[in-house]
């Protein structure tokens, strides 16, 4: 599939039917891309080239054609499994916006009480607005929020949503689009035209790119958050192997 078409796709097709339509193209793009040069660590699957992927500028070798999964869900994967207690201990989690990579995994993980939301996504348990979440006050031990916050105008009242549900001592990671370059984030609402705003946000329907005072919106909510380079840890060989972002930021958060 060619750059050219596979971004055109990525633009025109809603959403939910891109989740739809990906199940029945993952086997062929699987096969057709088998190989020995990359590996994604969280199917094992080796190919001799990964997928293109981005709404404005594309990334080359980046979108697994087995799970689908991106960059930061290989450096999520590396991170749950070395450095956190996710695949070990009883938790009840709540997964935003669950990924296809992640989503049948974690459902069979026996130690998670797994549930799942959002308010588009055909493979979400709970349909909601994270806005206005109907669960319980400190009902949850980890929260993934990955890749969500950037679509939501009012981030802050979203943030103070999750802060209500998780649990005392419980803990999430909250990826975002991020520009470490940017002291503070960047909105602007007049952008309307979905090519300008690809160009500017990186995808037509984000709303801000967030800048490093991403760390301190969090803490203003009453988050602990460490930001942690987990890439520092592998060898450059590894990250090359796994086609990882080197120096992409985990945000984790603790409450």
């Amino acid at each position: 599939m060619s750059k050219k078409l596979f971004k055109l796709i990525l633009n025109i097709v809603p959403r939910p039917l891109l989740i739809r339509l990906s199940y029945l193209a993952r086997p062929v793009l699987a096969l057709l891309l088998k190989g020995n040069k990359f590996t994604d660590p969280i199917d094992n699957k080796n190919f001799k080239t990964f997928l293109p992927y981005g709404y404005g500028n594309q990334r080359n070798n980046v979108l697994s054609p087995s799970s689908l999964s991106l960059e930061r869900h290989r450096l999520l994967w590396l991170y749950l499994n070395s450095e956190t207690n996710f695949f070990s201990a009883n938790l009840k989690v709540l997964h935003f916006a669950p990924e296809q990579c992640f989503l049948k995994r974690f459902k069979s993980l026996k130690n998670l009480d797994y549930i799942t939301t959002d308010l588009e996504s055909p493979i979400a348990d709970v349909k909601a607005d994270i806005c206005n979440l109907p669960f319980k006050d400190n009902e949850f031990d980890v929260i993934l929020c990955n890749h969500v916050l950037e679509h939501i105008p009012d981030d802050a009242k979203a943030m103070h949503e999750l802060y209500r549900i998780m649990k005392p001592g419980g803990w999430g990671v909250f990826q975002i689009p991020q520009d470490l370059n940017r002291v503070t984030t960047f909105e602007d609402d007049s952008i309307t035209d979905k090519k300008e705003r690809a160009k500017i946000f990186g995808q037509y329907d984000h709303v801000r790119v967030y800048g490093l005072d991403y760390f301190d919106k969090l803490r203003d909510v009453g988050f602990k958050v460490d930001a942690i380079d987990y890439t520092s840890k592998l060898s450059n060989a590894n990250i090359e192997k796994y086609c990882l972002a080197k120096g992409e930021i985990i945000p984790v958060v603790y409450k």
